[in-house]
């Protein structure tokens, strides 16, 4: 997961009227970079504050536009059209980054049928050419960018003052920050990275003729510098850390396997599904291959470079050293996020001590809240002290006239909620419903998707109606009338002497089936209808929907856990962390799977033994309390909404949950997939960043593999962030053939793209 600043979908930041467009967005792409830029602009001319106020300096610009790039100077063309007083800040060279391109570089500009917004457009798809398109436009709108750099942005006054190296500074009403990802080049970190014969990027591969080239990396700069070098008949040897390509172009990899197959180089290429590219043994292992082939060394780094040779390693073998006269390591740019630090402009995953403070206020306060609504010693203080809302029904019941009188009946409507809000776990259910259903509408507004759609308004429903009403308002209501059949009344709710006098609290369980729920399971004598009904949730039905729909039935579309995680974490989901060792702690969740089926193997062990036994007289005051208050109460109330905003909704549910880790098991035999278009993705890596689950999407997506991680709940925000359409939800046959697609359209571009074939 690379780090980027913080952005909005319309490219503002957290320093009002800073605003960041291009590569710094996570797309990639040309023309996504060019469209961008002038979508920037477009808003800040049409923004009716841009000019607000009183007096202002007399050298005081609209906008200042840091970056000379393909997004910046898209910006600038749309400033002059909009007619703002604007400058461009670019510190080297206008279109830097392409003007460094490898001579005759073919250009990507996928996709094909995208017109960008704003005048500057593209049609070229060889390197010069391009740059050639791109400055006569710039010439033509008049656009002169000032060769200076900045150092930072500073808010002054309402306005902003932009830190210049070497000169006084300049004052905007708004800066847009398009600088791309020109930060330093990443380092290999062995010795003699230094020499000179060791360079980031390749200008002409005729220098490299006849001469012995070692590119590292893996992905598409890497593959296109080699093919380069190889047919300008250099000797190149690839080497990557991975046992495999999975982010290049499928043209670049085609290109890199023509020239591998080489049979003087014994080069020996694998197809499997994923499109793997190895390398066999032979007479030119040490490098002497002949020119214009390329040898690949994957699953290997470099350890040393010296004066005439390279030391590779691999995992579990012996040092390989190979004779050498120059070496590219094209592994890519650091983003430029000291500046960004010094602007005051927030780094996507970067906790800062203004952010742990934060966290740690929070985690306060849900501690706080997850004992009152418990039952804990705050339930009791708030009782003591009659704190408004939480005695309601003495406030009703006092209030006098046909009000007291219909709270003090209980087969009114008011009666009922009158006893409903007696207990701490009514508000918080108000309050928890409200969440959802508020910020469900503010997520369907954003997203406008058909599966979204669905998907929000039945998670709203599923809150609002069995989570809510049904046990709080409408069971309570129909017993008091006496519709509630007597003998369902007596199996589902047992008789109490405290709220509505029957345990209709237990109507969670139809929906939070065991072990999310264990309060059905573990009583004191079995409750067999609901042992009947979580058996039928847990090993039937939700088996059966994760076959043909994965995880994602249940935790994407039922539960209550994920109906907050999709509707107020929507805008949170790209936290969630990533990596192998967050992976491991995924295993979290298996231990407390674990526990409660101990905990029900005693709860059984305890009902067969004759009434008194010692399981019986332990269970409830300490098995069931101890998990109580440390799986229900800590880890999913305390820790899971503790660090909602920092890490993620999907905290509790990817790492934490028992029913999600018995789900797991579960999906392993699941049919559900996201299916990947593989010649449509471009490795931004988007549809991995906003996964708050954790997985890689992208690794599946580029090798046009199906994903099938069991973690995946089946949001479609990988889906619908998508930039260029590559996924789709389906079902995968045992030997990962699609052989079904949803038929509910979850991809923005796929939906556009439909329009324009039907159209």
């Amino acid at each position: 997961m690379e780090r980027l600043p913080e952005a909005r979908e319309d490219g503002s930041t957290n320093v009002p009227g800073v605003y960041v467009a291009g590569d710094l967005t996570g797309i990639p792409l040309l023309k996504f970079s060019l469209d961008s830029g002038a979508r920037v602009v477009r808003r800040i001319a049409e923004d009716p504050t841009l000019r607000a106020g009183g007096t202002t300096p007399p050298d005081l610009l609209d906008l200042v536009i840091i970056g000379g790039g393909v997004s910046g100077m898209a910006a600038a063309v749309e400033a002059r059209k909009r007619g703002l007083a604007f400058t461009v800040l670019e510190a080297t060279e206008p279109f830097s980054t392409l003007v460094n391109f490898p001579q005759r570089k073919p250009i990507y500009t996928y996709p094909r049928a995208m017109t960008p917004e704003g005048g500057l457009q593209v049609s070229a798809d060889v390197k010069e050419a391009l740059v050639e398109e791109l400055r006569r436009q710039v010439e033509a709108a008049g656009i002169r960018p000032l060769p200076l750099r900045a150092e930072r942005i500073e808010r002054a006054a309402g306005l902003l003052r932009i830190q210049i190296a070497g000169r006084q500074p300049l004052l905007a009403r708004r800066v847009l920050v398009a600088i791309g990802r020109s930060g330093n080049f990443r380092k290999l970190g062995v010795q003699g990275e230094e020499r000179d014969k060791v360079s980031n990027r390749l200008h002409d591969p005729n220098d490299f003729r006849g001469k012995r080239a070692l590119v590292v990396g893996g992905g598409d700069s890497a593959l296109e510098t080699a093919i380069a070098l190889a047919q300008a008949g250099a000797h190149v040897t690839m080497s990557y850390r991975k046992p495999e390509f999975s982010r290049p172009k499928p043209e670049n990899l085609e290109k890199l396997e023509r020239l591998a197959r080489d049979p003087m180089a014994d080069v020996a290429v694998e197809h499997p599904s994923s499109e793997r590219v190895t390398t066999a043994s032979g007479p030119f292992a040490t490098g002497a291959h002949p020119p214009g082939s390329i040898a690949l060394r994957l699953g290997t780094e470099v350890k040393e470079i010296g004066e005439r040779e390279v030391t590779l390693a691999a995992s579990g073998a012996a040092l390989e050293t190979i004779a050498n006269d120059a070496v590219f390591a094209m592994i890519g740019r650091e983003a430029p996020l000291d500046f960004f630090r010094r602007s005051g402009i927030r780094i996507a995953g970067e906790m800062r001590p203004a952010s742990w403070a934060a966290m740690g206020l929070f985690l306060i306060f849900c501690s706080w809240l997850y004992n009152w609504k418990s039952g804990g010693s705050m339930a009791g203080l708030f009782a003591a002290q009659h704190w408004f809302p939480f005695n309601l029904p003495d406030l009703l019941r006092g209030a006098g006239g046909a009000v007291a009188a219909a709270a003090a009946d209980p087969r009114t409507l008011l009666g009922t909620l009158a006893i409903s809000a007696a207990g701490p776990a009514f508000w918080y259910t108000v309050a928890y419903s409200a969440i959802v259903v508020i910020f469900g509408v503010r997520r369907i507004r954003r997203r406008r998707t058909p599966y979204i759609t669905a998907q929000t308004l039945t998670l709203m429903a599923v809150q609002v109606f069995p989570l809510f009403l049904i046990p709080e308002v409408l069971l309570p209501l129909a017993n008091y009338h006496g519709i509630l059949p007597q003998g369902i009344a007596d199996a589902l709710f047992p008789v109490v002497t405290y709220g509505h006098g029957r345990e209709f609290w237990r109507a969670y369980g139809l929906i939070l089936a065991w072990p999310l729920n264990v309060y059905n399971i573990f009583t004191d004598q079995p409750l067999w209808w609901w042992i009947g009904i979580g058996f039928l949730q847990t090993c039937v039905l939700i088996p059966l929907g994760i076959y043909y729909f994965g995880k994602g039935v249940y935790c994407g579309w039922i539960c209550s856990c994920g109906a907050l995680a999709e509707t107020l974490g929507d805008t949170h989901r790209q936290k969630m962390p990533h990596g192998p060792a967050w992976n491991r702690f995924n295993m979290a969740g298996q231990v407390i799977l674990a526990v409660a089926v101990a905990l029900l193997i005693a709860r059984i062990v305890g009902w067969a033994l004759p009434d008194g036994n010692r399981i019986d007289a332990m269970f409830d005051p300490i098995l069931k309390t101890h998990y109580k208050w440390t799986v229900d109460v800590f880890l999913a109330g305390v820790v899971g909404y503790g660090v909602y905003f920092w890490y993620s909704g999907r905290f509790w549910c990817r790492f934490l949950c028992p029913l999600a880790a018995l789900m797991h098991v579960y999906a392993r035999f699941s049919r559900f997939a996201i299916v990947s278009d593989k010649k449509k993705c471009i490795s931004c890596n988007v549809c991995t960043s906003v996964c708050h689950q954790g997985i890689d999407v992208m690794n599946f997506a580029n090798k046009g593999v199906p994903m099938t991680d069991p973690q995946c709940v089946r949001c479609s925000a990988c889906v619908q962030s998508c930039p260029t359409g590559v996924l789709t939800f389906g079902q995968v046959n045992r030997g990962g053939r699609t052989i079904a697609l949803d038929l509910l359209p979850a991809s923005p571009v796929q939906m556009r793209e439909g329009r324009e074939a039907a159209g």
